[in-house]
């Protein structure tokens, strides 16, 4: 039980190790970049909400349409 403990700690250790290195070589967005892009995201949200919204409602309006015919 020892020998696995203390290769299941190796382990991690070694992840936690290569991890740290993988973080190094990432290319990290410049502040102005990611303002830029996150400008972006949150517009695209507004417009497909937007459109999710208007869909939805011409639907609930088609089922409310079809269910005063079928009554």
């Amino acid at each position: 039980m020892g020998l696995f403990k203390a290769r299941m700690i190796q382990k991690f250790t070694t992840y936690l190790r290569e991890s740290v290195e993988e973080l190094h070589l990432v290319r990290w967005p410049t502040r102005q970049q990611a303002v830029r892009l996150s400008v972006i995201v949150i517009i695209f949200c507004a417009v497909t909400s937007i459109i999710f919204g208007f869909i939805d409602t011409l639907l609930g309006q088609v089922v409310r349409l079809y269910l005063s015919f079928v009554s």
